[in-house]
């Protein structure tokens, strides 16, 4: 058996030599002027401004508007339609067919656009116009602050396998900035979802390697390698890192698997917005900019990267006890750890056990193992501090909650991970800290099952044992801010950004049968009884249906869109539970021997589901798999471990 990991590296040093960078990733002449936008947009447009223009034809800016940083969302949104206006109106007056008797105006449009373009081109272009604010100040930060993380990033990927080039897409994501975080929930600088970033990473209420930049850039490789284990090239990999890779196989069975500027021309699927549309292009003009900074911020200097003394914890420690045992600062403690939750610097629960702890060495007196091993009991405990429960009653808000349990909303945040609204709904679940006393009406204190179990007591106060089911998350956008978000994406075809696997209803009201599935399912997703599938498509009664298998639906009570967000979200609620528990932290490549069966294989060998099993191997027909074959296996670590 052979690490995927080591294969892919070998594989990269070899295509170093005989393949160009031009190569991996491919820029067609159609796609230059999109190029070239984005890269005004890095170095040429400040904070202070930004430019309206056609959301399809990047080529074609109608206005550049001054925009100063301290302009409200409000007087900027005005500014912008207003303008938008003007310039609509001027479009809908050529696309009438003048060509004569024209305004200095009307002539500086039309200018824009090719000498033959249609009416039909420039009514479109009504509805098309975009705005978008400049990036230069925050690119030229991120040219500095990656200096902090380069060498950590092209040594991780260089041991994927992973083009050391991908280190650019932080640039469009985040900045390089580890305090960045989406309107949508993505965050760190590679700007990952909880859901998508509970396969690689540890993602919970004490610790989120999100916002830890050595643990997700491992991510990160992971993914992309990934990504490109199923696209086989990088412009459909990188596109599928921020629209998820179901939508970017769809628009690949339809277009071709390498048909690059077909697909972010032509494909409309229903979520493959601006920021998808764009994020490949963006990434070239990033990583022209990267790798040319002396032409275009040639004052830049790069930070240089803090060399950190490492220890793994081998107990809970208290942060007010870490800090005086070292003689370090909360302070400097969460500035380099960056994963800790706000509950570890709050006292509402112990930094974890195996967590590995980073600071710099020139601020550790000695070695950091044997202060670490040195510090007194009262620092050192054997167990994290327990969670407590409540379920929200209809007229409770939080600041009433913390008060009964004696206890800040701000809390109440950080453990629960609210958003900015801190809007809670009857029937929620909501951790309490430790600390906080139990209400006199509280129901004796029980085991919380479905909680991971690197937290380990749970009490649960005053509230059923229901888990609320997880809401489910819209799609990241590029974090060049939210301006390259699509106006409304819709959050349940996104919410499996990871999963390959086609939850899509087809043109002829038929779908794949995916792992985890029953007719049950179907008919409850669907509002009408079992029989009815069975009847339309000819299944005895109690025959199962296969993994692969093709089922027509009855869209007659629900249509396909809400049957697609159902399904989407109980493979979310089943996936999203399996990785709190779980995290991959290796692929690697199985031979199938004579006798062996998938289910054999993934279940009895690895211990891995067949749902992921076949992420992995989206291809591959799970019914007929003859000897010899080659399949890639993740492999799983308990969450907290890794």
């Amino acid at each position: 058996m052979t690490s995927i990991r080591c294969f892919l590296l070998v594989a990269t040093l070899f295509l170093t030599k005989i393949v160009s960078a031009s190569d991996l990733f491919p820029q067609p002449p159609e796609l230059q002027p999109d190029v070239d936008f984005w890269v005004s947009i890095f170095t040429q447009y400040s904070v202070d401004e930004g430019v309206l223009h056609d959301n399809r034809n990047l080529d074609v800016v109608y206005d550049r508007l001054d925009m100063p940083e301290k302009t409200s969302r409000r007087e900027r949104n005005r500014r912008v339609d207003k303008r938008r206006e003007q310039l609509q109106g001027v479009l809908r007056t050529l696309a009438s067919g003048k060509r004569e008797n024209l305004s200095a105006e009307e002539a500086r449009v039309l200018s824009l656009w090719p000498d033959d373009v249609s009416n039909e081109t420039l009514s479109a272009a009504v509805k098309r116009i975009r705005y978008q604010h400049g990036l230069r100040d925050r690119f030229k930060e991120g040219l500095e602050r990656a200096g902090r993380w380069r060498d950590y990033i092209n040594e991780q990927f260089t041991a994927l396998g992973v083009p050391t080039d991908l280190a650019a897409l932080p640039h469009v994501e985040s900045s390089y900035n580890p305090d960045a975080r989406s309107h949508v929930g993505a965050s760190g600088i590679w700007q990952f979802t909880r859901s998508t970033g509970r396969r690689y990473m540890r993602v919970d209420h004490v610790v989120d390697e999100r916002n830890d930049p050595f643990a997700s850039t491992r991510a990160a490789g992971r993914l992309l390698a990934y990504n490109y284990s199923i696209t086989g090239n990088w412009p459909m990999a990188i596109t599928a890192y921020n629209h998820g890779l179901a939508g970017v196989r769809r628009a690949m069975r339809q277009f071709g698997d390498t048909a690059y500027v077909d697909i972010l021309r032509e494909y409309n699927g229903r979520t493959f917005g601006f920021a998808s549309r764009n994020f490949y292009v963006a990434f070239l003009a990033a990583r022209k900019v990267d790798q040319d900074v002396a032409t275009y911020f040639p004052d830049v200097v790069p930070e240089k990267p803090t060399v950190y003394a490492t220890v793994k914890l081998p107990t809970y420690v208290s942060v007010d006890g870490l800090s005086d045992g070292l003689t370090v600062s909360k302070k400097d403690i969460a500035k380099h750890n960056p994963g800790l939750q706000a509950t570890v610097w709050q006292g509402s629960k112990y930094l974890p056990r195996d967590y590995e702890l980073r600071l710099p060495a020139v601020s550790v007196n000695g070695s950091l193992d044997a202060l670490v091993a040195g510090l007194p009991d009262t620092a050192t405990f054997s167990k994290q501090l327990p969670d407590m429960f409540h379920t929200v009653a209809r007229g409770d808000t939080l600041s009433q909650i913390a008060e009964t349990y004696d206890t800040r909303v701000s809390t109440l945040v950080a453990l629960n991970q609210l958003n900015s609204s801190h809007r809670i709904r009857a029937g929620q679940r909501l951790r309490l800290p430790a600390a906080g006393p139990l209400p006199a009406a509280t129901a004796p204190a029980e085991p919380a099952a479905a909680e991971p179990p690197a937290i380990e007591p749970v009490i649960v106060a005053a509230v059923s044992t229901a888990e609320p089911q997880p809401e489910v998350e819209e799609m990241e956008p590029a974090a060049m801010a939210d301006e390259l978000a699509s106006p409304s994406p819709l959050p349940a075809q996104t919410a499996l950004l990871s999963d390959p696997s086609d939850y899509s209803v087809a043109s002829d009201g038929t779908i794949e049968v995916q792992p985890l599935e029953t007719l049950g399912h179907y008919g409850d997703w669907l509002e009408i009884k079992t029989q009815r599938l069975r009847d339309l498509n000819g299944l005895a009664f109690r025959a199962p249906v296969d993994v692969g298998q093709r089922i027509r639906l009855d869209l007659g009570t629900v249509n396909a869109k809400a049957f697609e967000e159902r399904r989407i979200a109980y493979h979310r609620t089943q996936q999203d539970s399996f990785f709190r528990r779980h995290v991959i932290s290796d692929v690697v490549e199985h031979v199938i021997k004579r006798g062996e069966s998938i289910w054999v294989i993934t279940l009895r060998k690895y211990d891995v589901p067949v749902w992921l099993f076949r992420q992995y191997n989206p291809e591959l027909d799970m019914h007929n798999v003859q000897p010899g074959t080659k399949v890639q296996i993740p492999i799983l670590t308990a969450a907290g471990n890794t």
